[in-house]
């Protein structure tokens, strides 16, 4: 039996052919389409500047890097997102600390960071930069956040991950309206793909010429950003400690041939949501709700179980699908209770709702290529599983 997976990418001969065609050129790994394909996707976001990775979790270290995250520096974010999130913080000697989540939306609650600011502020322990991730492809309460980020002095990195070709308050996600820098990710599961890559965009040049510098070994072959006059032609400087971080013109000749189908891509997750909804309305189940300032990238579809009402486990579900042929998946356990954060110091109980969350959460199919037969199935599945 085939599985139905929860995601996967969806490639054209077009974008077979657009990676071809870097194969045959004389450049396929630092050439003219990684630029062309930065260039391409600030234009669509609206903002003034983009910096492409090999992968967002490149683009979220170097993003705390640009914003001169380090040792004795708080980031904040979500327990409810992929543990790239807050990686990024210890890789920069900061310490990082969560959020919990909105009970409907899922994402940063803007009421418990409102909380958790005002005590911060009382003990001198504020964040120096907090970690906005949208979870499934719906926005973050960016405003609200924004607001407090002027009360409190702290910076705003948009994980946007799951959310290219989504809007907040009818803007592009990306457009840094209400952030430092928005990061995403272009891994196969993803809205679009790059194989693997990630892009950091910004409206500050200053940030994107240190993630630039950053992503490459912090060498620059700018002469004016060098301590002396160069030796000669050939002469490039470290200036900074920098990574190994850069996309291939392979991956960028893909990214680029996928932005074209970007808003169709979305469009038809829409559509296959609008089918869940109508497909599971009287299932014992918590289908995902839209905030009416929000268009999601619907990356991800995240039913929660009512468990009170049902006579079956969480686990007794999930099984039960997967034994069907559905590929289901659980996105995410609370970052916290991972054993590496455990071993930090961090505690069961530690945001509630995340916990609970946890606990009820499964993601179905999702991605453009669902057929509603396929869909068909799924729903036939789950009203199995679950039961009247």
């Amino acid at each position: 039996m085939s599985m139905i997976p929860y995601g996967r990418q969806d490639i054209s001969e077009a974008d077979i052919q657009a990676v071809v065609d870097v194969l045959h050129s004389d450049f396929i790994t630092q050439g003219p389409a990684v630029p062309a394909f930065e260039a391409s996707v600030a234009n669509y976001c609206g903002a003034a500047h983009a910096v492409a990775t090999n992968s967002a979790t490149s683009a979220l270290h170097i993003a705390c890097l640009a914003l001169e995250v380090g040792p004795g520096d708080a980031v904040w974010t979500s327990p409810i997102t992929f543990v790239a999130s807050a990686n990024c913080a210890l890789y920069c000697g900061a310490q990082i600390d969560f959020v919990d989540i909105d009970p409907r939306t899922y994402n940063l609650s803007a009421e418990r960071l409102t909380e958790k600011l005002a005590q911060a502020k009382k003990s001198g322990h504020l964040p120096k930069v907090l970690v906005a991730v949208h979870l499934c492809g719906q926005p973050c309460d960016m405003a609200s956040i924004h607001a407090l980020s002027q009360q409190y002095g702290f910076k705003i990195i948009e994980d946007a991950s799951h959310a290219i070709g989504g809007k907040y308050r009818n803007e592009p996600v990306g457009n840094c309206r209400y952030s430092d820098i928005a990061v995403f990710s272009f891994h196969p599961v993803k809205v679009i793909t790059t194989g693997e890559g990630g892009m950091a965009l910004s409206n500050d040049k200053q940030l994107c010429k240190r993630m630039q510098l950053l992503r490459s070994h912090g060498i620059t072959r700018d002469e004016a950003d060098m301590t002396r006059a160069p030796d000669g032609p050939w002469y490039y400087q470290q200036i900074a400690l920098g990574y190994n971080y850069r996309m291939t013109d392979m991956q960028a000749a893909l990214g680029l041939s996928q932005m074209l189908r970007l808003d169709e891509f979305v469009a038809r997750r829409h559509a296959i949501a609008r089918r869940y909804a109508e497909g599971l309305a009287d299932l014992a189940a918590t289908i995902p709700w839209q905030h009416a300032d929000s268009y999601s990238g619907l990356h991800l579809y995240v039913i929660r179980l009512k468990l009170a009402e049902i006579n079956k486990t969480h686990r007794a579900v999930f099984d039960a699908l997967r034994a069907a042929g559905i590929s289901v998946n659980l996105h995410y356990m609370p970052v916290y209770r991972q054993p590496y954060y455990a071993g930090l110091g961090f505690e069961a109980g530690h945001c509630p709702e995340a916990e609970q969350y946890y606990a009820e959460a499964i993601s179905l199919p999702m991605y453009p290529a669902l057929t509603e037969a396929q869909q068909d199935s799924v729903i036939e599945a789950l009203h199995r599983a679950i039961g009247k």
